[in-house]
């Protein structure tokens, strides 16, 4: 069953079980706020995938560093595989639809696989920083009030810095030690 349609059942059963009256539900603001953005945002990055654009963008990625030592060519793609999350929904969304193209870009560039799949894995994570809609919980937090848009983004985009330097150089020398490439 559809996450919408399931959704939309549960809120009838408590509606009709009067658990909860159509008043309760229009003094939660903060929740149709996120849910409205929410909505629209998985509409979005389902239209992205259905229209192409996640195929024509790893084709772009793959013709953009082709020529590039696969070292180079990781760096490349592991920051936009990072950044590119600015474009989806969720992380969900952003998995699903960019994972296994940017892995094989990666790959074909000559990079370890185990690496290259270590590395998307931990910065799928890691981008969940980066926006107010970027991970399960953060639609919450920003319905609710307490953090500005633009603070979020900002503070955001200094972690994502800090999240590349660290895993990226720290975690890249590690990795070397460990043998994982």
């Amino acid at each position: 069953i559809d996450a919408t349609t399931t959704a939309l059942i549960g809120l009838s059963v408590l509606l009709l079980s009067q658990v909860l009256t159509w008043d309760d539900i229009k003094k939660e603001q903060g929740a149709w706020d996120t849910l409205t953005w929410f909505a629209a945002l998985v509409m979005l990055a389902n239209f992205l995938n259905e229209l192409g654009m996640v195929s024509w963008f790893s084709n772009a990625m793959k013709s953009s560093v082709s020529g590039f030592s696969w070292i180079v060519a990781f760096l490349i793609l592991i920051v936009v595989y990072y950044y590119s999350h600015y474009f989806f929904a969720s992380a969900t969304a952003h998995i699903s639809a960019m994972y296994s193209a940017f892995l094989a870009v990666i790959v074909a560039a000559g990079a370890p696989p185990l690496l290259a799949a270590l590395s998307l894995a931990f910065f799928s994570n890691l981008f969940g920083s980066t926006t107010h809609y970027g991970a399960g919980a953060a639609p919450v937090f920003f319905g609710a009030g307490y953090v500005p848009q633009s603070k979020w983004w900002s503070i955001g985009f200094i972690l994502s810095i800090v999240h590349i330097v660290v895993w990226l150089v720290i975690g890249g020398l590690w990795w070397k030690v460990l043998g994982i490439w």
